[in-house]
C-alpha cells in the first residue's frame, strides 16, 4: 500500500470574482470544517492535495482570469502536485457544458447553488444548523454578510440573474445571529452586501425591510461599523437614511452603482430611472444625511453610446461631486437583451471615455481630500506595510476606496481604531499623525 493513501486530505479553495463569492468560498469552508476536512484559503504552501476553485463568470476579463486559473490547477495535478480539482461559481454555473467540453482535467463542475453536492465530494454532509459558520478568508476584523442571493432586475448589461437567479432574502433573525458570531470571532466592521440591498425584504416579507435589518445588526454588542454596499437607485427606501442617522455604529456610506447619467444610456441600460431623477435622489441622501459619503460605479462604452453621452456623463460627475467613483468597460454578454445590440465601440475606445471619466473624479477626489486636511478624523488600521500603517475613514471600504497612511512609532494591531490628524492629501488617499 501507498503511504500516500493514508495522507489526510487537504483543500484550497481559491476565490475569484467578488466579495459575494468570497463569502459564498468561507461558508465552504466552514461546512468542510465543520466535517472535520482541512481547508484553507488561497494557499501557496502547495501542502494541500485538493483545489476548489470558485469562479467569476461576470465579464470578460472576470471570466479569462478564472479559465486561466482552471487551468493552472489542472496542470498541477497533471504533474502530480494534487489529486483533485473541483470547479463551482459563477462561470460554472453559465457556461458548464462548454467548460466540460473544452476543459479536461477537473473532476466535477458545480453551479452557483450546489453547495451540497460539492460537499457529497469529501464524504461531508451540508450542516444546516451550522448557519453563520465561516472561515473567514479576510483579516479578522472585517467581514461581508451576504444578506441575500440573487436579482430580480432586468439591466440589459446584467448576466447575473443567469448565474445567480432571482432575488432570495435571508431571515433577519438568520443574519442578527451570523453578525453575533462574527463579532465573537473578533469581527468589528460588517459589510452589508447582495446584488440588490434596497430590494431586500420585498420576497419574504412582502415590504422593503432593510431598515429593519439595519437597526436589528446596529443593536449587535461589539459590532462598531456597518457599511452599505450596492444600493440601487430605483425606488429608494428612504427610511434606511433615518437608520443610519439613528445609530453611530452604521457608517455615513452608501455604494450606488448609478451606471450612467444620459438618459438615453439608462433606457438603453434598463435601469428604470432618468439622469433628472437621480440627481434629485442624491440631493435628498445629502439633505438628510449631511456628510454622508456617496460611492458609485459607471460603465463606459456601452453600445451605442456617443461623445455627447460621455460628456452628458461627465457634467453630471461635476456637479454630483461623488466621493468615490469606480468605472467599467461595458464588456458584451450573451444571454443578456444587450447582447442584441452591437457592441460597436473598439475596446481602446473604451478605455479611453473610461479614463476621461476618471480623470474628471480624480480632480474632485483630490479637492474633497485637500477638504480633510487639519481634522481629526477616526479610523480603522487594517495593516502594517513597507513600515507605517494603513487604515480606513467611515468613508471607505475595503480594498475599493481611499486609504490613510499613519507614520508613528506607536504599535498598532489590525482592526484597533484610533484618531488620526490629517496633515497630507493625494488624489486618492490622507496622511496623518496619532492624536
Amino acid at each position: 500500500m501507498k503511504t500516500k493513501t493514508l495522507k489526510k486530505d487537504k483543500v484550497n479553495i481559491i476565490t475569484l470574482g467578488c466579495s459575494k463569492n468570497m463569502v459564498d468560498s468561507e461558508v465552504l469552508s466552514g461546512q468542510l470544517l465543520a466535517n472535520e476536512v482541512d481547508v484553507v484559503h488561497e494557499s501557496t504552501k502547495r501542502d494541500h492535495n485538493i483545489v476548489v476553485v470558485n469562479t467569476c463568470g461576470f465579464i470578460d476579463k472576470a471570466k479569462e482570469e478564472s479559465i486561466n486559473t482552471i487551468l493552472e490547477q489542472v496542470e498541477l495535478k497533471q504533474r502530480g502536485k494534487l489529486d483533485k480539482v473541483y470547479v463551482t461559481g459563477c462561470l460554472s454555473e453559465r457556461y458548464r457544458g462548454d467548460l466540460e467540453s473544452e476543459i479536461g482535467g477537473v473532476d466535477a463542475w458545480f453551479g452557483t447553488m450546489e453547495l451540497p453536492l460539492l460537499l457529497k465530494k469529501f464524504d461531508a454532509d451540508y450542516k444546516s444548523e451550522l448557519i453563520g459558520e465561516r472561515l473567514l478568508s479576510t483579516p479578522s476584523h472585517y467581514a461581508y454578510l451576504k444578506i441575500a442571493e440573487g436579482c430580480n432586475r432586468t439591466c440589459s448589461f446584467c448576466a447575473i440573474p443567469l448565474m445567480r437567479g432571482g432575488h432570495v432574502s435571508r431571515p433577519i433573525e438568520e443574519l442578527v445571529k451570523e453578525a453575533e458570531k462574527l463579532v465573537r470571532s473578533g469581527v468589528k466592521e460588517i459589510m452589508l452586501i447582495a446584488q440588490e440591498l434596497t430590494y431586500y425584504g420585498l420576497d419574504l416579507y412582502k415590504e422593503r425591510r432593510l431598515a429593519d435589518l439595519m437597526r436589528a445588526l446596529a443593536g449587535v454588542e461589539g459590532l462598531e461599523w456597518i457599511r452599505l454596499h450596492y444600493a440601487y437607485p430605483t425606488k429608494f427606501p428612504m427610511e434606511v437614511l433615518d437608520v443610519m442617522n439613528e445609530f453611530p455604529n452604521i457608517c455615513n456610506y452608501l455604494d450606488m452603482p448609478l451606471q450612467h447619467a444620459s438618459n438615453a444610456m439608462l433606457k438603453a441600460m434598463k435601469r428604470q430611472i432618468t439622469r433628472e431623477d437621480i440627481e434629485e435622489l442624491v440631493h435628498q441622501i445629502r439633505a438628510k444625511v449631511p456628510g454622508i459619503c456617496l460611492r458609485t460605479t459607471l460603465i463606459a462604452g456601452f453600445p451605442g453610446e456617443t461623445e455627447d453621452d460621455v460628456e452628458e456623463l461627465k457634467g453630471f460627475l461635476e456637479r454630483m461631486r461623488f466621493d468615490r467613483v469606480g468605472v467599467f468597460t461595458y464588456s458584451h454578454e450573451e444571454g443578456t437583451s444587450a447582447y442584441a445590440l452591437e457592441d460597436n465601440i473598439p475596446a481602446e475606445e473604451k478605455e479611453r471615455r473610461a479614463q476621461e471619466i476618471m480623470e474628471v473624479q480624480q480632480e474632485i477626489s483630490l479637492e474633497k481630500n485637500q477638504e480633510r486636511v487639519g481634522k481629526v478624523l477616526k479610523v480603522i488600521v487594517d495593516k502594517k506595510e513597507a513600515g507605517r500603517y494603513l487604515a480606513r475613514t467611515e468613508f471607505d471600504s475595503v480594498e475599493v476606496d481611499n486609504e490613510v497612511i499613519i507614520n508613528t512609532s506607536k504599535r498598532l494591531k489590525p482592526g484597533d481604531f484610533v484618531n488620526v490628524r490629517i496633515t497630507k492629501a493625494f488624489d486618492y488617499d490622507l496622511e496623518g499623525e496619532l492624536v
